[in-house]
Order: structure tokens, then C-alpha cells, then sequence
């Protein structure tokens, strides 16, 4: 993922009587800058649903809600799902505060602290450490305000969290299956893994490692942690050439990491001997395709994502039942099906 840093760490730390004071209009926002076999199946042919386009859920009285959110950072991913929260806000009229917490576990415990404080209607985490979420949701139950955690799941949720998101090691599973399949099943793999601490990242390393395994010809020989930056990427995979080692396919957790990955390749001349996958399918991702460099990419439903927080917000301010994981499918990217996916 891309680092947008245009926010600094101390105006995240708005005083508790104007945090919602600069987003009083419906659904403004402060943002820092602007599995089974059957399951994964079922998700190659799935095409992306419009985010938005479930029933909008309304609060039963009428109340504008105040809902605030805080995200790890505000990157060309992560964007997009508060993108999604900013539009469900609109159309259900309620209000959103979105902050961005610099990949700090402390900064983002604080901006709870200081919804809590505010007496927001409802909380939506995308937490920096899906290890390290349990403070969070242990002050946010005992204020009594719904949490809803969205994108990355915390390793131990109670009764009542729930969780809006996708099953990270269908998107492993997807990306591998397809990569193996463009290799004849044959080569030596790397996989460039994301941020070890989150959830995401180790399933979807999973989900490309257990695809490998079924693949007697091939073999995982290096994996890193990029956490889920390109430019981590691209220094990895310099390394990596370096080391003289040959390297056919490349199994990226993001794009980000595989578009870094692509440039030390095009720089090496060896992109045209590596085929290189990876997972959101972003904009860049999808003009990496189009111009034949990246064979393969997972659609991510950020938008989709967003919304059902929202969605999931409102229900329970509601009374209303909400699952305890609120799936959004993942959907393989090639080139054959990609227009569908531009704009997403």
C-alpha cells in the first residue's frame, strides 16, 4: 500500500469539544488525506457488485448518528473504503468523522478514546495491528457504543463486534491458483508478504503457500515482509535479483507490493521471465495490466467494504442483528475480464 502521510500526528489529536464540530454537514468527513474450495470458485465468477446498491440502512428514530472512524492510513486502498463510508453516510444520513492514525497503535487507541469522549453514536476501526486491537474494543463495549471492525480482522473478536470484510485466504488462493496456472505449474515462487502483524497478511501468504504445495514443480524459496508498501517491494525484489537466484513467479499480497516488485524487475530486464500477481486491483494495478506487466490481480471491494460498515453501524445502533463476519467476495482479475473492474 501506498504511504500518504499529508496528515501529522498531532491535529489527529483534536480537542474532544470540536471533533465533530468541522464535519457538522451530513456525512462530512476530516479525513487525513482526503478458505473452500467451493468459496473460491464461487468468487472467480462473481463480478463486482456496486457499493451502495444493498437496501441503505436508515436509524429507525431519525437521529443524524455520529459515527467516527480511524484508519492506519489513508493509502490508494484504504482510501477507497472511506470513500465507501462517506458515500453509505450520505445516502443514509448520518455523519461520519474520519481520521488516519499514521500506522500508530497508540495514535489510534487515543482517537477511540476521543470518539468515546464524544459520545459518537458508533465506531468503525480499521485497526494498524490486528494483534493489538483489544484495548480498542474493551473501552468501546464499555462505553456502550457499537464497534464494527472493517477490512482487517482482529485475531480475537467478542460477541457482538462484528466484522466487515473478506476472507483473506480466498484472495491468496485466488491469486496462486491463477499465477500456477500461467506457469504450467512450474518455478520458483517469492512471495512478498504485507504488514506480519495483520490478519490479511498471513492468510493470503497462506493461501499462496498452500496453492504451491499442491504444485510438485514448484517451490516457495524467499519470503519478506513489505508491508505492503512499493517501495518496500521494489527494494526487496532488488535484493532478491542480487542474489542470483532465479525467481518465476511472484505472489504479492497487494499491488502495491507487486508494482514496486515489477519496477526492480523492469529495471533488471527480467520482467518478461517473471510472472508477478497481486491483490486489490487498484487503479495502478489495472494500468500495470493493461500494459501487460502484471498478469494478476484479486478485486477488493473497498467501496463494498465501507458501506457495510456504515451498514453494520446503523444496525446495531438499531437493536438490530448483525452477523459476526459480513463477507464481501473477493473476484480474480485478468486481463480478459478487467474492464469491469476499472472505477472500482
Amino acid at each position: 500500500m501506498a504511504i500518504s502521510h499529508g496528515l501529522k500526528v498531532g491535529a489527529l489529536l483534536l480537542a474532544t469539544t470540536s471533533l465533530f464540530a468541522a464535519c457538522s454537514s451530513t456525512a462530512g468527513t476530516t479525513a487525513a488525506t482526503t478458505a473452500a474450495a467451493t468459496k473460491a470458485a464461487a468468487a472467480t465468477t462473481t463480478t463486482p457488485a456496486a457499493a451502495g446498491s444493498s437496501a441503505v440502512v436508515k436509524p429507525k428514530d431519525g437521529k443524524a448518528l455520529k459515527i467516527g472512524v480511524t484508519f492506519p492510513i489513508l493509502d490508494q486502498f484504504l482510501q477507497k473504503v472511506a470513500d465507501g463510508i462517506s458515500a453509505r453516510a450520505a445516502e443514509a444520513g448520518v455523519e461520519v468523522n474520519i481520521q488516519a492514525s499514521q500506522e500508530k497503535t497508540d495514535v489510534q487507541l487515543a482517537q477511540v478514546e476521543t470518539f468515546i469522549a464524544n459520545k459518537v453514536d458508533a465506531i468503525i476501526v480499521v485497526p494498524v495491528d490486528t494483534d493489538a486491537a483489544g484495548p480498542m474494543t474493551a473501552k468501546a463495549q464499555a462505553a456502550g457504543i457499537p464497534l464494527i471492525y472493517v477490512n482487517r480482522k482482529p485475531a480475537d473478536l467478542p460477541a457482538g463486534v462484528p466484522y466487515v470484510g473478506s476472507d483473506s485466504l480466498v484472495s491468496g488462493n485466488l491469486e496462486m491458483t491463477q499465477l500456477a496456472k500461467l506457469a504450467n505449474g512450474k518455478g520458483n515462487v517469492v512471495i512478498l508478504q504485507g504488514d506480519p502483524s495483520n490478519e490479511a497478511a498471513v492468510l493470503r501468504t497462506k493461501g499462496c503457500v498452500d496453492v504451491v504445495a499442491k504444485n510438485p514443480d514448484m517451490k516457495v524459496i524467499k519470503t519478506q515482509a513489505g508491508n505492503w508498501q512499493r517501495e518496500k517491494g521494489q527494494s526487496i525484489m532488488e535484493t532478491w535479483l542480487q542474489s542470483g537466484d532465479q525467481i518465476d513467479v511472484v505472489c504479492a499480497n497487494n499491488d502495491e507490493m507487486a508494482l514496486g516488485a515489477i519496477n526492480a524487475l523492469k529495471a533488471a530486464g527480467k520482467l518478461d521471465k517473471t510472472i508477478v500477481g497481486g491483490v486489490d486491483a487498484t487503479g495502478d494495478a489495472l494500468a500495470a495490466m493493461k500494459a501487460g506487466e502484471l498478469k494478476v490481480t484479486v478485486f477488493q471491494d473497498a467501496k463494498g467494504q465501507g458501506a457495510g460498515g456504515v451498514d453494520a453501524a446503523i444496525k446495531l445502533y438499531n437493536k438490530d442483528t448483525v452477523p459476526a463476519y459480513v463477507d464481501v467476495p473477493y473476484v480474480l482479475v485478468t486481463p480478459e475480464n478487467m474492464a469491469q473492474f476499472a472505477g472500482k
